[in-house]
């Protein structure tokens, strides 16, 4: 009887052993399938990538067909601008979601980013995600809170760049620089841990200054002529800040560095000393022909700056070819692996860019096409394809909205706002207003300045350098040439831009800009 007892209460807890371990291990497969449908997240970030030279915003300049293929699968954000239009800061903007003056990393002096502070990255992390940055981060100080991070040192170099590792050390790679961040990006997506969902930032070096093309684009734009934007030759009447800027291509583009007509410095230019001999055999064969052409003309005047222009476009489109190319790598490796479906892809450049406007390049003033930058996101399932947004949206906005899509609720102290609702409720609507503030004051002579802009109007306070106001209207001048601040007629809507413009200052808690507007509108 006992014996029986005995083997009964042993049968019954071998079921209940059985049982236990079942249901644990159905728990943890439910854990581990409900993080695999977390989506992954693959954001890439270029550098001064104009929207003027992208084919989805209407650019008859280039053909950019792996970027337009996020616009067809995606959406296409028409009016999606920064917060303060300079490479570093912006950077801190995405990854933050603060303003400037709330992440501390304004402008790109000697400034480092504080990486104690909390990011979207760290968010995901805790929220089970792995993640990495690859390529150029040029914020100051090494990344915090990453998994992996494998980074370009400062501004970095187009040819066979210096990459520092997670280890402190530097490691010098052969190759072009768009072609080996990609490469770098898909190894560590090939080693990474595939329970996990993942979010991989990729930092282009692409399209920043001096416009170092892939040895197998030069030339790709050698028979074109570029037309002239018709405000090349803007006199900058009524605007003081942009007559005092240090930006254009007639006085400040540099022949030689800029324009790669080098001449005796040929040989110890920064960029051509790190080529290999086949790169320095291409990059000759290109461009010796043209110096000698050149110099044979011994252009001056509106001749000479008409040249730049072209050789300009020539080099930043050439450029951008190989962006647009390993932009479409990156996205046909998530088609050959499975990955399309449930990741969700953002594009954007770190701020606009001048190609010619106002007879400019670079960027940081808060005129539209510097502000103004390139956004597209991909997410199957949740945008509808085809779509174009005309909503107001900013960098501010990416880690509010990457932590909504991966069902994190964001830090009280996150200043952007999710753009997924906008997306999937069409009664939801955005913001009716955009803050802007301009820190840096030196290079290229530009004012520090904010302001705001509405669907119509758009009002700065420069500051510093130059004391003064302007105002646009852009239904009747895009283009941003008549400042009509202080002319009459214009007293009520600059009364309400400026309320407006407080409200703004005192949401995002901007103190110096609220002591600068303290002392008036004149």
């Amino acid at each position: 009887m006992i014996n029986r007892l005995f083997h009964s209460f042993n049968h019954f807890y071998m079921i209940f052993k059985l049982r236990s371990i079942f249901i644990g291990a159905f728990i943890f497969c439910s854990l581990l399938v409900n993080a695999q449908k977390k989506p992954n997240i693959l954001i890439i970030v270029s550098d001064d990538h104009a929207y003027q030279a992208i084919g989805a915003y209407g650019s008859k300049l280039m053909a950019t067909p792996n970027i337009d293929r996020i616009a067809k699968e995606g959406v296409l954000f028409k009016k999606a601008y920064v917060t303060n239009s300079i490479c570093g800061p912006s950077r801190a903007v995405i990854l933050t979601g603060k303003y400037s003056h709330k992440n501390g990393f304004y402008d790109n002096g000697n400034l480092q980013f504080d990486g104690s502070q909390n990011t979207f990255i760290k968010e995901l992390r805790l929220g089970g995600y792995q993640t990495a940055w690859i390529g150029k981060w040029h914020l100051g100080s090494a990344p915090q809170g990453f998994d992996y991070w494998q980074v370009l040192p400062g501004q970095g170099n187009y040819y066979n760049p210096n990459f520092l590792m997670m280890d402190g050390s530097s490691k010098r790679v052969e190759g072009y620089v768009s072609n080996l961040i990609e490469d770098f990006s898909e190894q560590w997506l090939d080693t990474r841990d595939t329970s996990k969902p993942f979010c991989l930032v990729i930092g282009h070096k692409a399209t920043h200054r001096s416009w170092f093309p892939d040895t197998a684009d030069m030339g790709k734009f050698e028979s074109v002529n570029f037309p002239f934007p018709h405000n090349f030759f803007d006199p900058y009447n009524t605007r003081a800040a942009a007559k005092a800027q240090d930006m254009t291509i007639d006085k400040t583009m540099v022949i030689g560095s800029d324009l790669k007509m080098l001449g005796k410095n040929r040989n110890t230019d920064e960029t051509v000393k790190r080529m290999n001999a086949a790169q320095r055999e291409k990059f000759d064969a290109y461009y010796n022909p043209i110096e000698a052409e050149f110099n044979a003309k011994k252009l001056s005047g509106k001749s000479l700056v008409e040249w730049k222009y072209q050789r300009y476009m020539k080099d930043y489109l050439s450029t951008a070819a190989s962006l647009d190319r390993n932009i479409g790598r990156a996205l046909n490796y998530l088609d050959k692996y499975h990955l399309t479906e449930n990741t969700l892809v953002i594009y954007l450049s770190d701020q606009g860019f001048y190609l010619g406007e106002h007879g400019w390049f670079d960027k940081r003033f808060m005129y539209e096409e510097s502000f103004r930058t390139p956004m597209l996101m991909r997410f199957p399932g949740v945008i509808k394809p085809g779509t174009q947004s005309n909503d107001f949206v900013m960098n501010l906005d990416i880690a509010s909205t990457v932590l909504d899509a991966a069902g994190i609720k964001s830090p009280n102290d996150m200043q952007g706002e999710s753009i997924l609702p906008v997306l999937r409720q069409k009664e939801i609507k955005g913001r009716k207003a955009m803050y802007y503030h301009y820190y840096e004051n030196g290079t290229h002579s530009v004012s520090p300045h904010f302001g705001i802009k509405t669907s119509r109007y758009k009002l700065i306070r420069f500051y510093e350098k130059i004391e003064g106001w302007e105002l646009f209207d852009l239904q009747n001048d895009p283009n941003e040439l008549d400042n009509i601040f202080g002319k009459k007629g214009f007293e009520k809507i600059t009364l309400d831009l400026t309320n407006q413009l407080k409200s703004l200052i005192k949401k995002y808690e901007d103190v110096e800009a609220e002591v600068i507007l303290s002392k008036g509108i004149n």
